[in-house]
């Protein structure tokens, strides 16, 4: 559940603010996707989940080496945190089945004011189709 939560707000960064993002679970980082790494590039790290925690910061340490900014939402547990990421926004401490829902808002304000500094208007996206889908009842 986490993973789609993390995924839908990678697109609204995408569909507000014209930025290239992708959302990827901790242990799929090393698979490929941490040779695209460079100096500066943006990384944020979502370590809400106590068993996934380790592995989080494993990647977060990696993308650190290789150059990467972090920027990194997680419960107040683990300030060790800031000794690796540039910038940590902690959410309550909570059930882990719900932390997913915490880490969405500071993700949320991410993405908005991004799209803000950039001058976009996040209420009208541009080339953005909707698609509705209608559940209709058999007559």
């Amino acid at each position: 559940m986490g993973m789609l939560y993390i995924m839908s707000r990678s697109l609204k960064l995408k569909e507000i603010s014209y930025i290239h993002s992708e959302a990827y679970t901790a242990g799929k980082l090393k698979h490929g996707s941490i040779s695209l790494i460079e100096d500066g590039m943006l990384c944020v790290a979502i370590a809400s989940q106590p068993d996934l925690y380790e592995k989080t910061i494993s990647n977060v340490v990696e993308v650190k080496s290789r150059g990467g900014y972090i920027f990194a939402v997680t419960n107040k547990d683990h300030i060790e945190l800031e000794d690796t990421a540039q910038f940590v926004v902690y959410v309550p401490r909570c059930n882990p089945l719900f932390a997913a829902s915490l880490t969405v808002i500071p993700l949320q304000l991410f993405g908005y004011y991004v799209a803000v500094a950039k001058g976009c208007d996040v209420d009208k996206p541009r080339n953005l189709a909707k698609v509705f889908c209608v559940l209709c009842k058999k007559v």
